[in-house]
């Protein structure tokens, strides 16, 4: 999770595609307009923090709940996340995630 969010804070566009499920809904076969897409994102966004809440491990796949701390201009665009990470070819992939309201 952290190296992800590294990645992004980063621009570091080839790692967050080689880092990312192909069964997940992020997944894009079209890799020059997914690489266009994240390189946008990253310039325009101010990675500002990131904390784990929680971690639900498993041997296969894993969840990682986190609130990452986001900003475009002066717009706040935090979230928390509930992250699925599950393992493909031998290696640990995000695949999807689900948001954590607050309450």
């Amino acid at each position: 999770m952290r190296s992800r969010y590294s990645a992004y804070s980063l621009a570091l566009i080839d790692y967050i595609i080689t880092t990312t499920h192909p069964g997940g809904p992020q997944y894009q076969p079209d890799r020059a307009a997914w690489r266009r897409q994240l390189a946008v994102f990253s310039e325009e966004t101010a990675f500002e923090g990131l904390e784990v809440l929680a971690r639900e491990p498993g041997l296969i796949q894993s969840w990682v709940s986190f609130r990452a701390t986001l900003r475009r201009g002066s717009q706040d665009i935090s979230f928390a996340e509930r992250s699925l990470f599950a393992v493909h070819e031998g290696r640990w992939l995000y695949h999807s995630g689900e948001p954590i309201r607050d309450s």
